[in-house]
Formats: C-alpha cells, structure tokens, sequence
C-alpha cells in the first residue's frame, strides 16, 4: 500500500462551453489533421496551457510597468516561452504571448518536428515512430508525442541509438526473414 495521496491532480484540459458550433467543430478537425493528433482532448489540452500562458501575460499586464513582481514574472514568462520556441526571439513583450494562437504551440509538438525534419513520411507515421520509442531527442529516447521541444534541443532529434531506423541491429521481422534464409540455428531473442 503506498499511503494516501492528499494532492489532487489538476485538469490539464478545459471542454468547450457549447458542444457543437460548428465552427469550432470544423477548426478543431482541421488541427486533429494537419498536427496528427489523437483526439479532441489533446487540442484542448494544448488551448488549455494557452489559454493559461496568456491569462498570466494578461495578469502581469495590469499591473504597474515597474512593478517587480511583473518585471521577474514576466521575464521569467517570455524567457520560458521562446526556450520553447513558441515566440520569436525578436518578440520580448508581454502583449507578444497575447498574440499567441494554439498553432503556435502545437508547431514545437515533437511530433510535428519529426515530420518536419523529414524522419517520418507522414505526420501519422511521426506518432508511431515516437510511440515505439525510435525517437532520440539528445541522448534521451522520448516516447511522448506532446512532448514540447525546446530551441536548443530541435537540432538534437535523431533515431534512437537502439533503433532499427538508427544505427541499431535489424529490426523484428528483419531478423525473422534473416533466420528462414539462414536454415534457423540463432538464438532468437
């Protein structure tokens, strides 16, 4: 028994106040296309963090331009945000994060670089290969395809060492097809 856990978990996702705009609807598919999402909860996972990011830039707005609370809040913001990429280095202003809009962020999705970079032939493919664990990002094997790359670590995406597709041994059915040739006295793992 692990005792009981007195923190609550927060909701990562917020769900739209009216189920079916249209709109909404049509925008929400579109991203669920274009950035191979899972399903509707991922985008609203990532408008959710917007949404946040932007109520902080907001809060920090009104206060007064010397305040100290908004000069090491919001330093602290705009640095995080272009760690991440999701502004432009050029943009270090409060009402810069006010202008941000959802693909912003979905573009430094790990998934989206994968393809972008030209490691997957689709964007659906660029899932896959991050769920199966092919994906390095530095020496670190991510298997998340959320996961928000930052600026520094976008030139250090790469296949895994372990990898079929890196320089690892030959994959699965690979190795099957090598064993029917080879009359079938290796080890198999």
């Amino acid at each position: 028994d692990m005792g009981k856990s007195y923190h609550s978990s927060s909701k990562t996702f917020r769900k739209p106040k009216r189920p079916f705009e249209k709109d909404r609807l049509d925008a929400e598919l579109r991203y669920i296309g274009e950035f191979g999402l899972w399903n509707k909860r991922e985008l609203w996972r990532v408008q959710f963090a917007l949404a946040k990011i932007r109520a902080a830039a907001r809060h920090l707005l009104t206060l007064e331009e010397k305040s100290e609370t908004r000069i090491f809040q919001g330093s602290a913001l705009l640095r995080r945000m272009i760690r991440l990429g999701i502004l432009d280095e050029h943009k270090v202003k409060l009402d810069y994060i006010l202008a941000l809009i959802v693909e912003n962020l979905l573009e430094r999705r790990l998934q989206t670089l994968v393809y972008k970079q030209g490691l997957a032939k689709s964007i659906h493919h660029a899932r896959v290969l991050i769920r199966q664990g092919h994906i390095r990002v530095g020496k670190q094997v991510v298997n998340v395809p959320s996961f928000l790359v930052r600026v520094d670590s976008e030139k250090h995406i790469d296949f895994a060492m372990s990898s079929p597709f890196g320089n690892g041994g030959p994959g699965r059915t690979a190795r099957k097809k090598a064993k029917a040739k080879g009359g079938g006295d290796e080890d198999d793992e």
